[in-house]
Parts: C-alpha cells; sequence; structure tokens
C-alpha cells in the first residue's frame, strides 16, 4: 500500500504558461499587431471570428461541458501567475520544471515571416524576464519561426546568448517549409548543437488547419473522437524523431539532445527496433548510410517524458531504455495538478529507488544540469 504521507518531489520535463493574450498585440508596430491573432465574439456570445495574417474564420465557443474542460485545463493558480507558480510547485511536489508557450501554438499559422519572426522575438525576451529570472527552478523554452531557417538561426543564436537553454518546436514544421528531414535544416541543427541547446518536441503541435476553425488536434470526429485525437497527438513527437534519425541529422550532430514531451516513453525502443529492422532489412535502398545504428542514436540522444503510464517506467527497467523523464504537464487538464503525489506514489512506491530517482530527478538535470539541488527536505 502507498504511504503517501512522505512526499516525493521531482523534476517535471513538460510544463505550460499562458502568457497574456494581447502580449503580441501590445508590443510590435502597429503594421505587425494588427496581423497577429485576435478574436471578435458574436453578441450572442456562441461564435467568434479569428484573425490571423490576413486570414479569417469562423469557430463556435465552448459551451457547457466543453467549456468547463477548457476552464479545468487552466485551473490553477499559477498557470498564468508568476508569483503563484512556485506555491504551486512546492504544493505539488515539484522542484523544477520545463515551461513550454502558449501563444507559440499559433505560429504555424502565420504566413509572413516578418510577423512571426517578431512576434517570437516579443516572446522570448517576455518569457526570460518573467519565467527564467524569477527562478532558476524554471527553464523556459525559447521560440524559432519555423517558417523561415535563417530567422530560426538568428533567433536560436541570440536566445542562447541570453541563458536560453531548451528551444521548443512543433512536431511538424511550418506547412509553407521543408520537413525535418530534409537538409535545408542543416544550419538549424547546428546551430543547436553548437550552443548545447535542448531540441524539445511537444507534442500536438501539427500545423493548424484554419479551415476546420482552427482547432488543435481534431482528426477525428464521431463515436470515440475524444480519446481517438487525444491518442492521435502522441504520434508527431515520433514521427519527428524519425525523421531526425533517418535523415542522418542526429548522427551527424552526435552531442545534439532531443526531448520529446508529454508523448509517454514506451514507444521510443519501439520505434527504435523498428528504425533498426528497416535499416537492416532494406540496406541496399537506405540513403543515407550511418556511422551508427539507429538504436544506438536513439537511446543515446533521445529523451521521452510521460505523466501517468506505468509503461514508462518498464521502458527503462525491461527495455532498458535510460532516458525516461517524468513531467507534470502543469497546468493542463490531462497533467497530474491536484493528485500529482498520488501520481507518483502509485508510480514509484515499488519500484528500486536508482530507478525512480533517474526518471524523477537524474534524466532532467542531466540535459539541465545548472538547475540548483533540491535541499535535504525535498528528497526523492
Amino acid at each position: 500500500m502507498s504511504d503517501t504521507s512522505k512526499k516525493i518531489w521531482a523534476n517535471s520535463g513538460d510544463s505550460h504558461f499562458l502568457e497574456p493574450e494581447d502580449l503580441w498585440r501590445k508590443n510590435l508596430p502597429a503594421r505587425l499587431a494588427e496581423l497577429v491573432p485576435r478574436s471578435e465574439k458574436d453578441p450572442d456570445g456562441l461564435w467568434e471570428t479569428v484573425h490571423i495574417d490576413g486570414m479569417s474564420f469562423r469557430r463556435k465557443l465552448p459551451t457547457g461541458k466543453s467549456k468547463e474542460f477548457f476552464e479545468a485545463s487552466n485551473r490553477a493558480p499559477g498557470a498564468a501567475d508568476i508569483s503563484k507558480r512556485l506555491p504551486d510547485l512546492d504544493q505539488e511536489g515539484i522542484w523544477a520544471e520545463l515551461v513550454f508557450p502558449s501563444l507559440g501554438m499559433w505560429s504555424s499559422s502565420f504566413r509572413t515571416p516578418e510577423v512571426l519572426r517578431e512576434a517570437l522575438r516579443v516572446s522570448n525576451d517576455w518569457a526570460y524576464e518573467t519565467i527564467d529570472k524569477v527562478s532558476p527552478r524554471l527553464i523556459s523554452t525559447a521560440q524559432v519561426s519555423t517558417l523561415d531557417i535563417n530567422d530560426a538561426v538568428t533567433e536560436l543564436e541570440r536566445c542562447a546568448e541570453m541563458g536560453y537553454r531548451a528551444v521548443f518546436m512543433p512536431v511538424t514544421p511550418h506547412p509553407l517549409q521543408k520537413d525535418y528531414n530534409q537538409d535545408d535544416w542543416e544550419p538549424f541543427w547546428t546551430a543547436v548543437e553548437r550552443a548545447n541547446m535542448v531540441l524539445a518536441f511537444h507534442i500536438g503541435t501539427d500545423p493548424v488547419d484554419l479551415s476546420t476553425g482552427g482547432s488543435m488536434g481534431a482528426v477525428y470526429r464521431g463515436p470515440g473522437g475524444a480519446v481517438l485525437n487525444y491518442t492521435e497527438t502522441t504520434f508527431g513527437g515520433q514521427r519527428a524523431v524519425m525523421k531526425m534519425v533517418a535523415s542522418g541529422a542526429l548522427d551527424r550532430h552526435a552531442d545534439l539532445k532531443v526531448l520529446v514531451s508529454e508523448g509517454g516513453a514506451t514507444w521510443v525502443p519501439f520505434v527504435a527496433d523498428r528504425m533498426e529492422e528497416g535499416y537492416r532489412q532494406h540496406a541496399m535502398a537506405v540513403r543515407p548510410k550511418l556511422k551508427r545504428s539507429p538504436k544506438e542514436i536513439i537511446y543515446s540522444q533521445v529523451y521521452a517524458s510521460f505523466q501517468h503510464d506505468e509503461s514508462a517506467v518498464a521502458a527503462m527497467t525491461g527495455m532498458g531504455y535510460n532516458n525516461v523523464m517524468w513531467g507534470s504537464d502543469y497546468p493542463h487538464m490531462e497533467g497530474t495538478y491536484g493528485h500529482t503525489q498520488e501520481t507518483l506514489h502509485g508510480l514509484f512506491d515499488d519500484v528500486d529507488p536508482k530507478v525512480r530517482e533517474r526518471i524523477t530527478v537524474g534524466t532532467f538535470t542531466e540535459l539541465f544540469p545548472g538547475v540548483p539541488a533540491m535541499p535535504a527536505s525535498a528528497s526523492v
């Protein structure tokens, strides 16, 4: 039986912060500010028109259960208030966390490189001042354009000089840009490796299809749609890793570390085995040839975070994959806010202490060695 009276402290490889809705509009020149996302609600409050970069679409506003779901996803006091963030984390037993953006999820909807470049620059300046400077326990992810790779390199280098240690990337680049397995991205991979930054993919960040009303992840409709769409979001991170391995990007950049957040961890051994088999069985057709095997590359350079999956622990204990990292997904509904300790005890009370320490603390500090050590009272 779990002893929940003793708090298990953990680092989190996945969390989010809600920026001010008007962050871009307030901090960009008027000619650019008019192109960033804004919405106009109908008088009846049931629909809204969203305008972004010269495009517009209509979408129905959440009501009833849908509205309750949205509100529940951001119910934590520190979701948008940095002064309440650390008390929330202390209550939950979370020591340090990687923080992903919210506004940045609109990136794939822009068409004008200048607007996207300047909007993300504003976000990076704001996040570093508002989040990282508050506490060394908080590590926000830089954002860069995937619409223009040169812009991405320039902003990444600027963020590295500021002190950023990770860069957030959508699992699929902008629809107007080449995919991640193409050589066009080589300057960016080189820049990330040179800056010693973690390449942090977050699941559920495929480009938004404005024709469907801008609903992220709405692939399926009808019976089972909610579960189907939730499960579907996990696959994008797997595809991003596959592209970087098969194209030789990770083989060429052996010091580049990739994190896939919120997508579980058991998929990593499977994808590694599958790619290994494909590389071996189809050797005559494989291009490029790799210096190391796909499995060796993935096991040494790819990290994965999860929140609830018991199978993620088994990926380490039963499959030999050691780069498993826990994450709370704070403050989202699918995360552990409000029941973090129950979740951690359920996952780790019967697990070897060395395994628990690796997943809850060690993997995170391996990627982000500058995080201050937990105090003696915050023992795992």
